[in-house]
């Protein structure tokens, strides 16, 4: 079962900071970004196997975003344009603040939890995804 929250961002905020805090004010187990459309300036994105962040200043407009987020933390990706149309993706950083509007709908996984823990094999704190009814011990239907 989900449930789809839709929320306008507006200009100033910052995208990935306003998911996190949304997440966390309604305690969100585990919900999926279903919907993104708006703009940036700047949009901060984590390219491919470098660990710096890259800038990309000037009138962004957001292509796609997806990914997952809870109260115990989010993973999202994007891709942007830049004025000229020059795509660019990457993992999603703090700091993509919105020039004029972000429309996003958001869907929630209703008795799911996403936590994220410490995997020594990335070094990263990766996703960890339960049901209620598997973290309560109880037994679904024969």
């Amino acid at each position: 079962m989900m449930n789809v929250h839709i929320e306008r961002l507006y200009p100033g905020d910052d995208l990935r900071a306003s998911l996190e805090a949304f997440a966390r004010r309604h305690d969100v187990g585990a919900a999926c970004v279903l919907s993104a459309v708006g703009s940036l300036g700047p949009a901060v994105l984590r390219l491919a196997g470098r660990d710096a962040p890259t800038v990309i200043g000037g009138d962004i407009e957001l292509l796609t975003l997806s990914g997952t987020v809870s109260a115990q933390g989010t993973h999202l990706h994007a891709s942007v344009a830049d004025a000229d149309g020059r795509v660019t993706g990457g993992h999603l950083m703090a700091g993509c603040i919105v020039r004029t509007t972000m429309e996003l709908v958001i869907g929630i996984a209703v008795g799911w939890e996403i936590r994220r823990t410490l995997d020594p094999a990335t070094g990263h704190r990766e996703m960890q995804a339960e049901h209620r009814d598997a973290l309560l011990g109880a037994r679904g239907p024969d």
